[in-house]
């Protein structure tokens, strides 16, 4: 039995989505204490600081002098600024909406990827990835079918829409993130993606960003470590194979989120969610299987 050609991309990215699932419940709960916004932009901060040292070690080890060329910043830029929004507005609705309901919701997102890496990566999307894409979509359907035939709070629908938005750049930041993985290394997309959040959100952190205190401060570096952490990884991964390969993966994280809001916020996993993950996994299982070579007869 042969090894997937992309086995060591689809376990690391695999890696990289629980890191990613465990920080949104840490996240989940540093916006309580401060809010998403203050969330967002003090775990910037440590983000940054984690990762300066760090990044700055890798440039003198390869013999890189002074800041990346301006093409490589104009993707930091971009990816930064689509993220900075995306995670915003997904931790506001979050707040309003059980973790494992507010993962299945944003999962639109790995669909319309898929695409957007055909028209700005020029990736031919397999019928497998749409396959499985599809087929994990419906598992997401399964999931939120109970939540849409119940009513809603105004929190309820506010979060609903927070949700949805979120996912539609989430679907840009997953096409983008494949784009800076050509073009830089781990630890340089992890310290942009934190040093531009925070100087992004600075203006309104006068306002929005109250100081946390000390038992928040944990909280928050917590989040941090584990979003550099999960940065990394998926850098490395998407560097060597394709967004239609690793994109479908982007639904385990609902397991993830799940699992977390079960754990630290009491939120019931049900029947209907655990049949949803059957399908979700099934469907990535699917997307992510390789073809077998065709044999002539003899």
């Amino acid at each position: 039995m042969r090894r997937h050609p992309n086995f060591v991309p689809i376990l690391i990215t695999l890696l990289g989505l629980s890191f990613f699932g465990a920080m949104d419940g840490v996240m989940k709960a540093a916006s309580i204490a401060v809010g998403p916004y203050g969330a967002m932009f003090w775990r910037g901060l440590v983000g940054a600081a984690m990762m300066a040292p760090l990044w700055w070690h890798q440039r003198r080890r390869a013999g890189t002098k002074g800041w990346p060329s301006r093409a490589v910043m104009r993707v930091h830029l971009i990816r930064g600024a689509v993220a900075v929004v995306m995670a915003v507005t997904f931790f506001y609705g979050l707040v309003r909406t059980p973790m494992a309901e507010a993962m299945a919701l944003s999962f639109i997102a790995p669909l319309i990827a898929l695409y957007l890496a055909a028209v700005m990566l020029g990736e031919t999307v397999s019928r497998k990835a749409v396959g499985g894409s599809v087929l994990a979509l419906a598992g997401v359907g399964v999931i939120a079918a109970g939540k849409f035939g119940g009513n809603y709070s105004h929190d309820g629908v506010v979060g609903l829409v927070a949700i949805l938005a979120s996912a539609v750049l989430y679907a840009w930041n997953l096409v983008l993130q494949r784009r800076q993985a050509q073009m830089a290394s781990p630890e340089e997309i992890a310290f942009f993606q934190a040093a531009l959040g925070f100087v992004f959100l600075a203006p309104g952190a006068v306002f929005l960003a109250p100081w946390p205190d000390l038992a928040t401060w944990g909280v928050i570096a917590a989040a941090a470590a584990l979003a550099m952490m999960s940065l990394m990884l998926l850098g490395w991964a998407y560097a060597r194979a394709e967004a239609q390969v690793l994109v479908p993966l982007e639904y385990t994280a609902f397991i993830w989120a799940a699992l977390v809001g079960w754990l630290a916020f009491a939120e019931p996993v049900t029947l209907r969610t655990l049949a949803g993950v059957t399908l979700i996994v099934a469907g990535c299982l699917f997307a992510s299987r390789r073809d077998e070579p065709h044999l002539e007869p003899t």
